[in-house]
């Protein structure tokens, strides 16, 4: 590993997936060098800072990543728990430990919502079959079946309205700690992107509205349909209540189920996530660039939306988007990725002056809405 440019500051990442890269990429501007650690070999952050390549429990690596660093922050949420502390102990790091270890476990995620105030779905733990039964009772049907670690893109989780799913959705998912949860009938989903200084400064951007299928994110519309200022302001409260909870660093994602006009926390990601990629080109300033302003000390840039967007997920299979990519105010990026069932490949965002010009360039491109 080479000694990082004395002329930076170099900013350690856990984790050199699409988010480390988006990271990177934003980092230019800000003249940062970057360090990833990543036991993958083949990595989306290729080429944009040094590559530490080990497992994440691996004491040496964290020595050798460690050095020199002037902040540490994670792209992803699964990092082991005693090595973010062992780091943190040695480097600052953001966000820290606490946001994480509430994150990493579904029901201490939905504890935590509750302890603070913020409205959740009924929920119930159980550890043994008959306790799932009794949960089934207690909680109704429809519920959701969920692991408590290792949840996302769908995974680790069932929908049942009958108690023959129920019966078939224990026997999928026994062995892992597990939780039941009341099924929300959802007008639809939301989700705000927060930041937050080291000073305590919080900013927000629009939320915005997303469209899942399979489980996985496929499209996010920004700013929301019909978004009022009530809304937003309800859903700023909730997220500066968690992060001055966690004293909290850098960007925060929680996405919300909408009924009947109220909002219903469903889970939070300590980190940039894919439902503030629109920010790159529709803010004034990406999520991506705050996050890395926020951990390392700097001023806070302008949250403000330029005007409409759309965020169109590239699944699977990286289609033909050369249209796309001639198409003035659509941007495609590609993650460098090999093609695979389920697997995200890159994203498509699309900005117009108004909402209703977004809306017949996804019509135009033929993406369902």
């Amino acid at each position: 590993m080479q000694n990082p440019s004395a002329s930076k500051t170099t900013i350690g990442i856990l984790g050199a997936g699409q988010l480390g890269m988006m990271l990177a990429q934003a980092g230019r501007k800000l003249e940062m060098g970057f360090r990833f650690l990543d036991p993958a070999t083949e990595i989306a952050a290729r080429g944009l800072g040094e590559h530490v390549c080990a497992a994440y429990e691996d004491i040496d690596a964290l020595e050798e990543f460690s050095r020199g660093l002037a902040a540490i922050t994670y792209e992803f949420e699964n990092v082991p728990l005693e090595s973010v502390r062992w780091l943190a102990q040695r480097v600052p790091l953001h966000p820290q430990p606490d946001a994480l270890k509430e994150a990493q476990d579904r029901l201490f995620e939905k504890t935590f919502f509750r302890g603070v105030g913020i409205p959740v779905p009924e929920f119930s733990a159980f550890f043994f079959r008959d306790e799932y039964d009794d949960a089934v009772g207690k909680i109704g049907l429809p519920a959701v079946l969920k692991t408590r670690r290792f949840g996302y893109d769908g995974k680790g989780q069932r929908v049942i309205r009958t108690v023959a799913e129920a019966n078939t959705a224990f026997k999928e998912l026994n062995g892992m700690p597990l939780f039941l949860e009341r099924f929300v009938p959802f007008d639809r989903e939301l989700s705000i992107i927060a930041v937050r200084s080291l000073e305590g400064e919080c900013r927000f951007y629009p939320l915005v509205e997303n469209h899942h299928r399979e489980g996985i994110l496929r499209l996010s519309i920004a700013p929301a349909p019909g978004l009022t200022d009530q809304l937003q302001s309800e859903a700023e409260q909730h997220a500066r209540c968690v992060m001055e909870k966690l004293n909290y660093v850098g960007v925060l994602a929680i996405e919300f189920f909408v009924r009947g006009g109220m909002l219903y926390a469903n889970e939070m990601a300590p980190r940039v996530h894919n439902s503030g990629h629109w920010t790159i080109e529709g803010a004034e300033t990406s999520q991506f660039e705050n996050h890395l302003r926020a951990v390392t000390g700097m001023e806070l840039g302008s949250t403000v939306a330029k005007g409409h967007s759309a965020m169109v997920n590239i699944i699977g299979d990286f289609q033909d988007w050369s249209e796309a990519r001639n198409t003035s105010n659509v941007f495609v990026h590609d993650y460098g990725k090999k093609p695979r069932a389920g697997r995200k490949l890159g994203h498509v965002t699309l900005c117009g002056e108004t909402a209703h010009a977004v809306e017949a360039m996804l019509d135009r491109l033929g993406i369902p809405q």
